[in-house]
């Protein structure tokens, strides 16, 4: 699918078994004029592989809404390609989302006042 896309957006969960999922080996199988969109999580993509890809030409472009490091560094030399299109980590802040993410945390507020564990807990 990656040598005959020409989009390949990525849409996946971290973890231990998809921490860098794009690396050098799968960026060179995509076409020279393929664009990569990341909207998931920065620790999916070998950034180093993915710079790489853009400097060098093995890809036409790419799409970053994630990064490894939240904040990135914002004077990382992937920020001045040509060919990058960034973005602060919100594609996904819909009127949807932030109706979900209130109501969520209204819900929270009222468990943890009932002695109740809260919701959706990251340690």
């Amino acid at each position: 699918m990656l040598a005959e896309s020409d989009v390949v957006s990525l849409h996946l969960h971290l973890n231990d078994k998809t921490r860098h999922t794009i690396d050098a080996r799968r960026l060179r199988l995509m076409k020279p004029t393929a664009f990569f969109i990341n909207v998931a999580r920065g620790a999916l993509v070998d950034e180093s592989a993915l710079e790489a890809a853009l400097v060098e030409g093995w890809i036409g472009g790419a799409g970053l809404d994630a990064f490894g490091r939240e904040p990135p560094d914002v004077t990382s030399p992937i920020f001045s390609l040509p060919n990058v299109i960034a973005t602060p980590h919100t594609s996904g802040t819909t009127d949807g989302t932030s109706r979900r993410r209130a109501q969520a945390s209204a819900e929270n507020v009222d468990r943890i006042a009932a002695g109740l564990e809260p919701l959706y807990r990251v340690d």
